[in-house]
């Protein structure tokens, strides 16, 4: 043998020398990347310094040179270790690019994406940051800290983060190595079902992205011609921000599924093409086998929003009655009709359809809003100001019921 052997007691001793200074290193740099990383979905956070067991073993098959003959620390890069744990796959890449950003990044490395499917190795991303300056101890500073000394942020989503776990306990701890093909192949089988279904579980999130973004664009549109009306009471000249599509736009969503159809149909009403829109839910809701009352309740009440847009009011009413029918807690559907009937100068009905939708959600600012104007379009003036206030106690602070405001303030100063 042609080094020096290491001497565990003493590399012992050295290494839990550091471990206080470590230890404030980690916890820092963990709130660094709490309060610094921004996801759309929160992640975990699992920290560690890593035992000397593990240290020891590691350093004998990676270093042994060097820690038999160095008197100094002998680094590793996952001494200090933190995971950031994600409910998504798309958050990997996030997570990546921000701490790219915000850190010196010494190393990227993806491990077990060498892997062949036929492998039960998982994947994870190894990021490897020097310490931030202020993440530096200013508590422990009895030892001199190496010049090489790195945090290491591993990346995981949810089930891959599982999957290391168990696989930890299965493979590393027991030094087991399934050399069985019946053993290997019931692995291999865990790895592709947790693949796939963090696939899917990402399908999924990216199906109701484009749900919510489809469906915000086309309440945005509903309001805004209500908004028209709302104008138009209160004599106030402005533009409105809703612009007609000025040629058809193709879809990006394919056909099948009522999810898809769904997608479809609220795709073709934003951008103005209101007849296939109404087509679509049209097809939906004659489909077999009939979709259920929830279901049917939503497609009413998209429906009679896009005849609304092409000012088809009765067929407005009739299908927000229905989507109310299919579901007697959706205070949006009974509030649309009130909508409706304010257009169409039918105040007492209006005031009716908001009445019971705020019975099923008094904490609608903007029902209070409508309703209030629609009392003030009915010389109701006390119960106008009634509303109005609701409407500013729960947060409303637009323009308009500003408006609103000083325009009954005005009719109280002249005596009503």
């Amino acid at each position: 043998m042609s080094f020096e052997l290491p001497n565990k007691k003493e590399i012992e001793l050295r290494y839990e020398a550091y471990r206080p200074a470590f230890n404030e290193i980690l916890d820092k740099v963990t709130a660094s990347l709490k309060k610094n990383l921004h996801l759309s979905s929160n992640p975990t956070y699992k920290n560690r310094i890593k035992s000397f067991n593990s240290y020891y073993k590691k350093i004998l098959r990676q270093k042994a040179k060097e820690s038999g003959e160095s008197k100094e620390l002998v680094t590793l890069t996952d001494m200090i270790g933190i995971r950031v744990i994600c409910p998504f796959v798309e958050d990997l890449a996030e997570v990546e690019k921000q701490v790219s950003e915000i850190y010196d990044v010494k190393e990227i490395e993806k491990k077990g994406a060498e892997q062949s499917f036929r492998e039960f190795g998982y994947e994870s991303v190894h990021i490897l940051i020097a310490v931030p300056e202020d993440c530096r101890p200013v508590e422990h500073t009895e030892v001199v800290l190496p010049e090489n000394l790195v945090c290491e942020i591993q990346v995981r989503t949810i089930l891959q983060d599982a999957w290391a776990e168990v696989e930890h306990e299965l493979i590393y701890k027991s030094e087991f190595n399934p050399f069985d093909k019946p053993l290997r192949r019931k692995l291999a089988s865990i790895n592709a079902s947790l693949t796939l279904a963090d696939i899917i579980f990402q399908e999924i999130r990216d199906y109701q992205k484009k749900l919510q973004n489809e469906l915000g664009t086309r309440r945005n549109t509903f309001y805004e011609k209500a908004d028209d009306y709302s104008m138009e009471v209160l004599e106030m000249n402005k533009e409105s921000s809703s612009k007609a599509s000025e040629s058809p736009v193709e879809s990006p969503f394919t056909k099948g599924s009522i999810d898809d159809l769904v997608l479809q149909a609220l795709h073709e009403h934003n951008v103005g093409n209101f007849e296939k829109a109404v087509s679509i839910y049209t097809q939906i809701i004659g489909s077999k086998p009939v979709p259920p009352d929830v279901v049917l309740s939503v497609i009413y009440k998209h429906r009679g929003m896009a005849y609304f847009a092409q000012n088809i009011y009765e067929n407005a009413l009739e299908d927000f009655t229905k989507s109310f029918e299919y579901d007697p807690k959706s205070f949006r559907s009974i509030y649309y009709k009130g909508i409706v009937f304010s257009v169409m100068n039918r105040n007492a009905e209006a005031v009716k359809c908001f009445d019971k939708s705020l019975e099923i959600n008094p904490f609608q600012s903007h029902v209070f809003y409508r309703r209030g104007l629609t009392y003030y379009n009915m010389g109701e003036y006390n119960l106008a100001m009634q509303d109005v206030t609701n409407a500013a106690n729960l947060g409303l602070e637009d323009d308009d019921l500003k408006e609103l405001r000083n325009k009954l303030i005005k009719k109280f100063d002249m005596g009503m």
